[in-house]
């Protein structure tokens, strides 16, 4: 920080000037493709699902044949490129590396280009990849479910201009945070895969002598019905809506993060303690049959849309079982629906899964507890050190960029 400090005394000791973006930078609209075009190689389509926060995911690649290359010549993007989500997740920007190109850019994405020679384009990057900036955006987007941000404000949008010379030095220091945590979450990747790996390995029971058996045959499904989100309250009954199992719960719950009245919870369906709540419905087949292990010592209630599984094994033991491979191609063959995923019906009772003993069991269930907690929980591990790093690096990027206003001297 002492570098910074004598830089800004050196070259803006009174402030830096605000500018608007749209006088250093162009921006951008992008182009409508057609999904009916799409092909597996050509150019590659940036969606607004492809901008999360800080990269361009690739998870999901598009593809447009390449001899709509002059046709869409005004879309193409570059090397250096920002691209930023300017509908749902409003404000969310990633910039463009040669392994993404060629790229086209997709409606309802901006692409903002510097056409200053006082801005540079990672120091713009970082100044828009902040929390505070997507909370803005957000704020100044119209819509009511589905926010909108226009190009229009985003071009009126003031950002400071330091001296090249503190851009280069914050870009350094910032890239040295950046390379840290994606180190570190490099790795976590790597121990999450040797887990799931080593999770389908253990829960294949291959080389033992157990019965196989169908869950209908080992427990009973009970469907939840009738809350919704709308009927949450401060504190009352605790309950688990369907949607909350694929974004807030990991493999065990012993507390919920919403709750109903009295009143209503007597009207629903409830879990009770070692209960496996299974989520029915989803947007994608990984997440439909989420499951999370209630092991709260109250019974809770569950939405419609979700399961109850009642049985006597062992809960963390079957939920890891809903975690693997083997049951993810069961899923994939039974799968329906296009927006809305659910299973056919009838045909999650039928899933066969291996039995052991209850002590086997327990040792299955002990052996990937401590290596889930070492790759997901937040608190130890890896996932710590990620977070720490995160908070630490958050720290210092609003430090970094944030500078005093020269016409308000």
């Amino acid at each position: 920080m002492n570098k910074i400090d004598q830089l800004i005394e050196r070259f803006c000791p009174n402030g830096v000037e605000y500018v608007e973006l749209g006088l250093i930078a162009k921006i951008l609209n992008g182009y409508s493709f057609k999904s009916g075009k799409y092909v597996t190689e050509g150019i590659r389509v940036i969606r607004i699902s492809d901008v999360q926060k800080g990269k361009i995911s690739d998870m999901d690649l598009k593809f447009y044949p390449i001899e709509y290359m002059n046709e869409i010549n005004n879309y193409l993007l570059n090397e250096g490129d920002l691209v930023m989500s300017l509908t749902g997740n409003v404000g969310r920007v990633a910039m463009l590396s040669k392994d993404n190109l060629p790229a086209g850019l997709n409606q309802r994405v901006a692409c903002i280009r510097s056409k200053s020679s006082k801005v540079k384009t990672k120091f713009l990057f970082y100044l828009f990849d902040q929390d505070k900036f997507e909370i803005e955006a957000t704020t100044n987007a119209t819509g009511g479910g589905q926010k909108n941000l226009s190009t229009t404000w985003l071009s009126k949008y003031k950002i400071p201009i330091p001296p090249i010379e503190i851009q280069d030095e914050i870009v350094n220091i910032l890239d040295t945070f950046t390379i840290l945590e994606f180190e570190l979450e490099a790795e976590l990747k790597e121990r999450k895969e040797q887990f799931s790996h080593y999770k389908d390995q253990l829960l294949s029971c291959k080389g033992k002598e157990v019965e196989w058996k169908t869950l209908g045959d080992i427990g009973k499904f009970v469907r939840g019905n009738g809350l919704q989100k709308k009927d949450f309250i401060e504190s009352g009954v605790g309950c688990i809506h369907y949607g909350q199992i694929y974004t807030h719960y990991g493999t065990i719950a012993t507390k919920t993060k919403t709750f109903v009245s009295n009143e209503l919870a007597k009207k629903l369906k409830k879990a009770s303690k070692n209960d496996l709540i299974i989520a029915g419905v989803s947007e994608n087949v990984v997440d439909v049959c989420k499951s999370v292990v209630w092991l709260g010592d109250e019974d809770i209630c569950i939405s419609g849309d979700s399961y109850i599984f009642k049985h006597k094994l062992n809960p963390i033991y079957i939920a890891y079982l809903f975690q693997t491979n083997r049951f993810l191609e069961f899923k994939k063959k039974n799968a329906q629906g296009a927006k809305v995923t659910r299973l056919k019906s009838g045909s999650l009772p039928k899933y066969v899964i291996p039995v052991p003993s209850l002590e086997t069991q327990e040792k299955i269930a002990n052996i990937l507890g401590k290596m889930d907690s070492l790759v997901n929980d937040i608190n130890i591990g890896l996932p710590a050190e990620i977070k720490a790093r995160k908070k630490q690096c958050d720290y210092y990027r609003n430090r970094l960029l944030t500078f005093k206003n020269v016409s308000n001297e």
